[in-house]
């Protein structure tokens, strides 16, 4: 099938390519009706379609912003994404997303991957800002990199968060008040980031604990992030002679794991068992029972981490560096003993 060029559309409107770029492009210059209905007519006729790409390129602006998650198949990471996509959306770019399977090597693939395609910026949902691939990821251009979700490794990075050691001590003091004598941590895996966010929210446990003179030893289990991996890791928990009477989860899908154990070994929640967690996803709602979890300002996040990849885009200098903290607060349902 032959191509439809500009040229064509030209001379079948019987006016110069230049008249055809400004009613395409809607500008820079004024054409008149008569003469942009013509045009109109003759792109409909022909099935004219734009090459886009070759003018993003010509103007150096693609109108694209890439953003790699570490797993979209999980409710959160897809969840972000679908924010940052509206937010990106809002303002007139198109968003590509890659997933990093929690696997450095091809994080940094996707990172050289849109960079080659020179997206107008990257948004990263990092496991840890320090590997090569993330540290490295400013292009020779100065293709702007806003971290979401995970704080920035070096004092030049910027990075959109929530409050998320402040949002675990909420719950779990929530947990210690409905006089359960401790509160166990089902958190991440050992080998976290300091900049990972579950991080921080075992910070938040930990610190809520010290503030009620209880101890953290023997009270922390390390349990992996997918809900049915946690579920194996809760049933050992919960199996315990000494299980715990509260716990927390450092996310949501940890905490439906732990539910569904919970309810294989014929513990009841929250008669037996008390459970807080954090994200707020949106089956927390509908959990055996309805989930108390810590929820995120995750629409002003994708936002924000939007419009700091634009304003760096437009040159504007991103000073101070480091963290953007939004804030979190506790969502109580049922799971934790209330109503």
């Amino acid at each position: 099938m032959v191509r439809v060029t500009r040229d064509d559309v030209a001379r079948a409107a019987g006016t110069s390519t230049a008249v055809v770029s400004y009613v395409i492009n809607n500008g820079p210059r004024p054409v008149a009706a008569a003469t942009r209905a013509r045009v109109l007519a003759a792109v409909e006729e022909l099935g004219y379609r734009p090459n886009r790409v070759a003018q993003a390129m010509a103007r150096r602006r693609t109108n694209l912003i890439g953003m790699v998650v570490p797993d979209a198949r999980q409710p959160f990471f897809a969840g972000l994404a679908h924010m940052v996509e509206q937010a990106a959306a809002e303002r007139g770019r198109l968003l590509l997303i890659g997933n990093s399977d929690y696997a450095d090597e091809r994080e940094a693939h996707y990172i050289r991957a849109f960079l080659g395609m020179q997206v107008d910026g990257l948004i990263l949902v990092t496991q840890d800002p320090a590997v090569p691939g993330v540290a490295g990821v400013e292009a020779a251009d100065g293709t702007p990199v806003v971290l979401l979700h995970h704080r920035a490794e070096t004092e030049s990075g910027v990075a959109v968060v929530a409050d998320d050691e402040g949002g675990a001590r909420e719950a779990v003091r929530h947990l210690l008040e409905h006089g359960h004598a401790e509160v166990h941590c089902f958190g991440g895996t050992a080998a976290l980031s300091p900049n990972d966010p579950v991080t921080g929210r075992t910070a938040g446990w930990a610190a809520a604990l010290a503030d009620a003179g209880i101890p953290t030893e023997g009270r922390l289990t390390h349990a992996p992030f997918d809900r049915v991996r946690a579920h194996a890791e809760a049933l050992r928990l919960l199996a315990r002679p000494d299980r715990p009477s509260a716990v927390f989860c450092a996310t949501d899908d940890q905490a439906i794991g732990l539910l569904r154990a919970a309810d294989d070994l014929g513990i009841r929640v929250p008669e037996d068992l008390a459970v807080a967690a954090f994200d707020d996803i949106a089956e927390a709602v509908i959990a055996g029972p309805p989930l108390t979890t810590v929820a995120t300002a995750q629409v002003e996040m994708a936002r924000a981490a939007v419009d700091l990849v634009l304003k760096a885009r437009d040159g504007e200098d991103l000073v101070p560096a480091g963290a953007r903290t939004f804030p979190a607060h506790l969502v109580v349902r049922r799971s934790c003993g209330c109503g």
